[in-house]
């Protein structure tokens, strides 16, 4: 008798080959749910014209979006369902949402050129989703191949936020010459592009929680949340502006390491 294939997912692994891809439970689907409202609340607000509250939506969708996997594996409460509608949930949280924003916002009056750049982050989004299910027994746990989808969200949507803390709209003339939509349009691709690339960021995913940590750390963690508070807008958005840039400062370094060969590495040739 052949053994009933099992798929490691989002949510954890599977332990009961044919029981629990049939379960759904309501604890981590709870806020997979609230991931999926917030990212529809989102495209409703940018409709209406606050977006502002479209960004923070987007970000809230973040923090339900990092839970529910969490959730799921401390609660032993894993499930293909689990997976699938996680999947579907950041689909619309950080792929349609910020797209549709971005669009309303600023890439609107740009005509095809708009709405093309907005598309293409969709795209961008889904392709990375659809890579991401599939290729996650081979893919080092270490490192996303490219931007994850979240972390492109959040750019957008910290674009967004720090605009509209510093009244700036998505249609204004700011520096003199610098138009915002140019701006928006030159970010959403960058965006859109970076997630189907093979670029690679830091996943964070071999930190351990559980370890003992010095005391400089600690610190450290205090002056993040105190330089969040004093301003969310600009730190999140600087802070994920650098996280998109990491992956190419990644490759960058790489290349150039593998062209240095040590003089002591080469072989004698062979009399």
């Amino acid at each position: 008798m052949a053994e009933v294939p099992t798929r490691p997912h989002r949510h954890g692994s599977f332990k009961e080959p044919g029981l629990r891809e049939r379960s759904i439970y309501l604890l981590p689907n709870l806020f997979t749910t609230a991931a999926l409202f917030a990212g529809f609340y989102a495209i409703v607000q940018a409709m209406n014209g606050r977006f502002e509250h479209s960004a923070v939506a987007i970000f809230i969708a973040m923090v339900m979006d990092g839970l529910d996997g969490r959730v799921a594996r401390m609660t032993n409460t894993q499930s293909a369902f689990g997976a699938e509608y996680d999947s579907l949930s950041d689909m619309v949280s950080f792929g349609v949402a910020p797209a549709l924003v971005m669009y309303v916002w600023a890439l609107k009056p740009l005509g095809k050129l708009g709405w093309i750049a907005a598309f293409i982050y969709c795209a961008g989004a889904a392709l990375r989703l659809a890579r991401f299910n599939t290729k996650l027994d081979d893919s080092d746990k270490r490192y996303f191949q490219g931007l994850p989808s979240p972390a492109a969200a959040a750019l957008l949507a910290g674009l967004v936020w720090v605009s509209y803390e510093n009244q700036v709209s998505g249609t204004e003339v700011f520096f003199d010459w610098v138009r915002m939509q140019w701006v928006a349009w030159t970010i959403t691709l960058f965006a859109g592009l970076s997630m189907v690339s093979d670029l690679r960021y830091y996943s964070g995913k071999d930190i351990n929680l559980r370890r003992s940590v010095p005391f400089v750390v600690i610190l450290l963690v205090v002056l993040a949340f105190v330089l969040i508070s004093y301003s969310p807008p600009e730190v999140l958005f600087f802070v994920f502006l650098l996280y998109g840039l990491s992956g190419y400062a990644l490759w960058i370094w790489n290349k150039r390491h593998s062209r240095t060969v040590p003089a002591s590495s080469e072989q004698p040739p062979v009399e």
